[in-house]
Order: C-alpha cells, then sequence, then structure tokens
C-alpha cells in the first residue's frame, strides 16, 4: 500500500506541477480518479488528504478538490512587514565598556557593562571588537570565480576561499578589496562593486565583513603574498552547489558570497 500511495501522490503532484492541473481547476472526483490509476477510492481519499496538508489542493465542501491558488499566501507576504524598526522594549541598555585586552589592529577584547530587555538584570559580556573585513569575488567572462585553495591553522581545514583581508587605516573598503585580490591571487580586477555586508558572529564578536564583486581582471604575475596561497583557480559557475554540498568552503565571507551567486545569480553592473 505504501509503495502505491507514494505513486499515486507523486504522479498528482506531477500534473499539478506541469499545470495538468492548472491553479484554480478542480480536480477529476474521487471516482475518476479511482478508475483513471487503477486504485481503490481508499487510496485516492488518502492521496487527497496528504496533497491537502501540503497545501497544494483543498476542498471545497459539496464540490469536490481544487488547485489551491498562491494569491492569497503572496497577498499576505506583502503585506509582512520585514522591518520592524527599533522598538526600545527589545534594545539591551549598554552603560559603558573597558578593554581587558588588546593586539592592534587584530583583536581586542572589552567587557561590556549592558543591561538586557525584561528582567535579566545588568551584567559585564565579553566582546570581541575585530578588523574590518573586505572579501572579493572576481568572475570572468565565462562566469568562472577566482578562488584560493589554503590551509587555515585555526580550524585546522583546507578549502576554498575567496581572497579579502583586513582594511587598513585610512584605506576604503573598496581600495582595500582590490589591493587583496591582488596580492593574493597574482590578478589584478578592472572594477569592484559592493554586494552585500553582514556580521558573521554578531552576538559576541564585532567583525564587520563586506562583499564585493567585479568582472575582469588582468594578470600581473605570481602572488605577492605568497605565504597566503596554496593553489589559485577559476572555478566554473557550474560547481559551486558541489563546493557547498562538500563543505570545500572556509569561512563565513565565502560561504555568504557563494550563497549570495546562487539566490541572485552573477551581478550585472
Amino acid at each position: 500500500m505504501g509503495d502505491v500511495t507514494s505513486n499515486i501522490e507523486r504522479l498528482l503532484r506531477e500534473r499539478i506541477e506541469s499545470g495538468e492541473y492548472a491553479t484554480g481547476s478542480q480536480l477529476p472526483s474521487e471516482r475518476t480518479l479511482s478508475a483513471d490509476l487503477g486504485v481503490g477510492r481508499t487510496t485516492v481519499r488518502l492521496v487527497l488528504g496528504k496533497l491537502t496538508a501540503a497545501g497544494l489542493i483543498e476542498p471545497q465542501h459539496g464540490r469536490g478538490y481544487f488547485v489551491r491558488s498562491a494569491s492569497g499566501d503572496a497577498a499576505a507576504d506583502q503585506a509582512l512587514n520585514l522591518d520592524r524598526g527599533r522598538p526600545d522594549a527589545l534594545r539591551w541598555q549598554t552603560f559603558g565598556e573597558r578593554t581587558i585586552y588588546e593586539n592592534r589592529p587584530w583583536v581586542r577584547l572589552n567587557l561590556v557593562d549592558v543591561e538586557p530587555p525584561g528582567d535579566g538584570g545588568r551584567f559585564e559580556h565579553h566582546v570581541v571588537r575585530l578588523f574590518s573585513a573586505a572579501i572579493g569575488i572576481v568572475a570572468d567572462d565565462s562566469d568562472r570565480i577566482l578562488m584560493i585553495w589554503r590551509h587555515r591553522f585555526v580550524s585546522d581545514q583546507w578549502g576554498w576561499e575567496f581572497p579579502g583581508g583586513i582594511v587598513d587605516d585610512g584605506e576604503d573598503a573598496k581600495s582595500a578589496v582590490a589591493r587583496e585580490v591582488e596580492e593574493e591571487t597574482g590578478w589584478r580586477p578592472t572594477e569592484m562593486h559592493p554586494l552585500i555586508s553582514y556580521q558573521p558572529m554578531s552576538g559576541m564578536v564585532d567583525s564587520p565583513h563586506s562583499i564585493y564583486f567585479g568582472r575582469g581582471a588582468t594578470y600581473v604575475g605570481e602572488p605577492a603574498a605568497s605565504d597566503e596561497a596554496a593553489e589559485v583557480e577559476w572555478i566554473p559557475r557550474s560547481r559551486i552547489p558541489e563546493l557547498l554540498d562538500k563543505n570545500l568552503v572556509v569561512g563565513s565571507g565565502s560561504t555568504v558570497g557563494l550563497l549570495h551567486l546562487l539566490a541572485f545569480g552573477f551581478p550585472q553592473f
């Protein structure tokens, strides 16, 4: 029974997804489906119940089953307010901050005097303040992306990364990322454009990350920072899912950048 039910469910799903059963249309009656599919009406009812639970169809009393329209869900999604503002009731209060260790420009460990919302009480919270980092995604005309295969001793991992590094004092992120790409790969990017900014671990670590994207680069020679890279390679766009699926990517900047490319495609500037 299980295999038969699964096969019938898969078949009806395919008919709905292909448009054979169009959105808003009425499905054939249980009797018709039973005869058409060569199964009992009990199996048909079971499958229709599963499709209803999955949100693909909806029963209408006295009429039968209809392919569910997505318009209602779309309207609700549009009405959802994603930017909820900055309500004071949810804000943590900060009363002061002191440094207990510092090694510029790499790291600073602070204790921050805070009081969370609610009845949590006031206490000192450890905060690691790092540097601003810029990561560069460079693609060629064939949508290959420039990446580095390297070892990270902290986590003892080998993996692919995008070039990037610290934004020096007095340097803007756009200039920093172009410099880092050239130093680490030997390729000079044509022009870099902001793609996305984020904090990789905002609950305890302050480390602003900015990812940039550029199309085209000129080879200028061996990487200046030879200790940074093991191998430099242009990775085809089609291999991005494999990199992520096999855990061959090291670092949040590279992971976020690859996921952005998968979600939104390669930017056109």
